[in-house]
Parts: C-alpha cells; structure tokens; sequence
C-alpha cells in the first residue's frame, strides 16, 4: 500500500511538471511576441521620424512614443506587463498619427503598429 502511495505521489509531481515546463515556455512566446511588436513600432517611428522636417511638437511626439514604448518593454522584460505604460505608448503613436505629417508608407506602418498594440492590450485583458 506505502508503495502505491509514493507511486501515485510520484505520478502527480511528474505530471506537475510536464505541465509547468510548457506554461512556462508559452509565456516564454508571447512575451516575445510583444518584444517583437515594440521592437517593430520603435523601428517604424525612426524610420518615420527620418523622413519628417525636425520641428519641435513633431519630434517630440516621437520621443514620448519612443520613451513610453522603450519603458514598457523595460517592464516586460522584468516579467511585468505595465498596462498604463503601454496605455502612454498607444496614446503617443496614435499622436503621431494624427498630428505628424507622414508618408503613406510610414502612416500604413504605424496604422498596423497601432493595432497590434491594440491587439496585444486587450489579449492581456482576456487572460
């Protein structure tokens, strides 16, 4: 009976941690996923903001987008999703978009940036 005992605990704490391991590897991807998103919008803006006159509302508009991204992705990487922070960062490149004269590839860029985060504020919502 004590053998069955330790049989059956056994079974459990291995089937803890086959379940553990692939949790912990789905986090794993999708704080990537959200990297890769604030990687590709940072990149967006640069490349927008090299193609506009530097005039002073407009650049800053680009560096409160930049600043707000890069410190909510500081917060990811400490495992935090700081939604205020990526709430700033929406509100900053949807300011860009509306007040900054872009080029239609740029603005296309931005538009598809703009919804990602979007998409990923309101799938951490859901979870």
């Amino acid at each position: 009976m004590h053998t069955l005992r330790v049989m059956i605990a056994t079974a459990a704490l291995l089937c803890g941690f086959a379940v553990a391991i692939p949790a912990q590897e789905f986090g794993r991807g999708i704080q990537e996923r959200e990297r890769s998103v604030i990687d590709r919008t940072q990149d967006d803006l640069r490349r927008a903001a090299d193609f506009e006159r530097h005039k002073g509302k407009e650049t800053s508009r680009y560096e409160h987008a930049q600043t707000h991204l890069s410190d909510f992705d500081r917060e990811l990487t400490r495992g935090h999703f700081d939604k205020g922070r990526l709430e700033n960062a929406i509100g900053d490149l949807k300011d860009v978009m509306d007040h900054n004269t872009l080029e239609p590839a740029a603005r296309d860029a931005l538009q598809r940036d703009l919804g990602d985060l979007r998409v990923m504020r309101d799938d951490h919502d859901r979870h």
